[in-house]
């Protein structure tokens, strides 16, 4: 994707070559570059990205556990529930542990120096901002609870899973420059951008806060009217017919539906 020279503020996808994770990523007046095509290890850049990640998750245990959230709300009136501050809290564990299996076996294009700390910047929206939204609800563990878990589950599988699967595809020799449209990938486009929404969708079921229903309505609209025309634009002008082959037989981003 081409960025002109400017102030501008984009939400990218953290999957450009393999990655993912959604994230706020500021621009100031940087000259063009193609996220896709750029390779590069960035092994300073990626050690500074899990240090920060470590410093937000850090930030999100002393809210849930350490009476952190208290301290900024200043209100305590509500303990919230222990038990969803645990399952928030491991949600947190297992993305991080998704981000550094993306950093360090997936990713494989230029990650620039403000991308290195823009990137931790927004994922304390998901370990800190939900954990803000989510502290004082004190409903107890329910189906709702279930379900939010099972999502959380299901689009960590659908993301990581399909990229792991693709990435192990796109290593053989006789798969060079080709496009791969097989595993979960014959089910929709992007399935990967599909199991994002639905984490993210459950950390905000799990916080039972109607604020938190902002986040997953944000990352559909930019997934389904931006990100998604852009990357499918780059595919087309890379893979030619066999991307067009592909597009007129399979769904773009939730499986049977759309």
């Amino acid at each position: 994707m081409g960025i002109n020279r400017g102030f501008r503020i984009l939400l990218l996808d953290f999957r450009y070559k393999s990655c993912s994770g959604t994230f706020f990523i500021i621009f100031i007046n940087l000259p063009a570059m193609d996220l896709y095509s750029q390779k590069g290890k960035s092994t300073q850049q990626k050690i500074v990205i899990i240090l920060l990640e470590i410093i937000i998750l850090a930030i999100s245990y002393w809210i849930l556990f350490l009476g952190g959230y208290h301290q900024l709300i200043h209100n305590r009136s509500t303990g919230g529930d222990a038990t969803r501050h645990l399952i928030m809290f491991i949600f947190n564990v297992i993305v991080f542990v998704r981000v550094c299996i993306t950093m360090f076996y997936l990713l494989k294009r230029r990650i620039p120096w403000e991308e290195a700390f823009s990137i931790p910047f927004a994922f304390a929206i998901y370990y800190v901002g939900f954990a803000l939204l989510g502290y004082a609800t004190d409903n107890p563990v329910n189906f709702i609870t279930i379900i939010a878990i099972v999502l959380f589950l299901l689009g960590s599988f659908l993301n990581t899973g399909s990229e792991l699967v693709r990435n192990k595809w796109k290593k053989r020799k006789e798969h060079d420059g080709k496009l791969y449209t097989s595993g979960l990938f014959k089910y929709a486009m992007h399935i990967n951008y599909f199991g994002d929404f639905l984490w993210v969708c459950a950390y905000a079921i799990i916080t039972r806060n109607v604020y938190s229903i902002a986040i997953p309505i944000f990352i559909f609209c930019f997934f389904v009217f931006y990100n998604i025309p852009k990357l499918d634009g780059y595919l087309a002008s890379r893979y030619g017919e066999e991307f067009e082959v592909y597009r007129k037989k399979t769904k773009k981003f939730i499986p049977f539906i759309y």
